[in-house]
């Protein structure tokens, strides 16, 4: 789960960025506001590659993808973004669980076969 959820994250850091770049042009907000908030929303998206695994950090994913979205609100195009991100943290943190059960499945399996080889 963490290396899908890592992936999803860093794909989301270059996007926050990339959003900063296009919210510049907008003459209601001031470049230090726009590259604070970017720059607060891309320091969590590292941070969160780390704490991913432990207790609360699939819920502050959760509230960097709202995040995400209510970002929509000053550029229009993360709307649809942070949807998309939304459904890959998702898909993420779905499919990343069945894979860390099969590989624990897969261990199991492993480790008795090994013992039964052994007898």
């Amino acid at each position: 789960m963490r290396t899908l959820c890592a992936s999803t994250l860093i794909g989301e850091f270059f996007v926050i960025a990339l959003a900063g770049l296009v919210a510049m042009k907008d003459p209601d907000l001031t470049m230090t506001t726009v590259w604070t908030v970017s720059g607060i929303a891309m320091f969590l998206c590292v941070v969160l590659c780390g704490l991913v695994t432990r207790p609360g950090g699939i819920q502050l994913g959760w509230a960097l993808q709202l995040g995400l979205i209510a970002s929509g609100f000053f550029v229009p195009t993360m709307f649809f973004m942070g949807a998309i991100f939304t459904a890959l943290w998702w898909a993420s943190i779905h499919f990343g669980r069945k894979i860390d059960e099969a590989k624990v499945r897969f261990a199991a399996q492993a480790s008795t076969e090994a013992g039964a080889g052994a007898s």
